[in-house]
């Protein structure tokens, strides 16, 4: 692969990946303030400020690695990565088993707002006449689904400390939600083996293709 289509490739998806990994936590500290919680404000995480959010490891190194890696590979990676968790006192919610649920679905809810406004503009720039600009905002429109759809899912797996983990959590009664919580430390072992053995793109892959038609048909893209 040429120096040139890499640079190219990672100008793409920088906006996307960005955005769609920074703007998922600052939606965690939006809904906790909401629901009485304030240590994410108090530490000025509750932001839309990208830089506020970014982790050198998980918001760039990663996935970049992941993008180089991918196309020398002549494949398409899993691409993923992470920003600084914000913090929530869970304590600290009014009603703490129930809003957990929100704070937690409000990551891969803004995913999905994120998804579906790259959707919109991929609309929109292929309905305008072409210019200089219409195939990179076209490419760019694409990742962006691509981006969001895929950490949506992602963190949707009802493992801890992953958001569909809290989800589950908040879900289960009582006692049976203090057991689940116990296999928290075993959560991120599990996500790499999962990872590395291939496994984890088998079990999203239908599920990712099933949101890029459900997509592609709203906006008929």
């Amino acid at each position: 692969m040429e120096l040139s289509q890499l640079v190219q490739t990672i100008a793409i998806y920088a906006i996307p990946v960005l955005l769609a990994i920074t703007l998922h936590e600052a939606a965690h500290g939006y809904v906790a303030r909401h629901f009485g919680d304030l240590t994410a404000y108090a530490q000025g995480r509750v932001s839309l400020n990208p830089v506020r959010h970014i982790d050198l490891v998980g918001t760039i190194i990663v996935p970049a690695m992941i993008l180089v890696l991918s196309k020398f590979a002549g494949g398409a990676g899993l691409l993923f990565g992470w920003a600084k968790p914000v913090p929530v006192n869970y304590s600290a919610l009014r009603r703490p088993r129930q809003h957990m649920i929100w704070v937690a679905a409000a990551g891969p809810g803004a995913n999905l707002v994120m998804a579906i406004c790259w959707a919109a503009l991929f609309k929109l720039v292929s309905e305008l006449p072409a210019n200089y600009f219409s195939l990179p905002m076209l490419q760019m429109g694409r990742a962006g689904i691509q981006v969001n759809v895929i950490l949506m899912l992602l963190n949707l797996l009802p493992i801890l400390p992953l958001d569909g983990g809290r989800i589950v959590a908040g879900l289960l009664p009582r006692r049976i939600a203090s057991r689940y919580a116990r296999l928290e430390p075993w959560g991120f072992p599990v996500l790499l083996l999962l990872l590395f053995t291939s496994a984890l793109g088998m079990i999203l892959a239908p599920m990712i293709s099933f949101s890029y038609r459900v997509i592609g048909t709203m906006f008929q893209i």
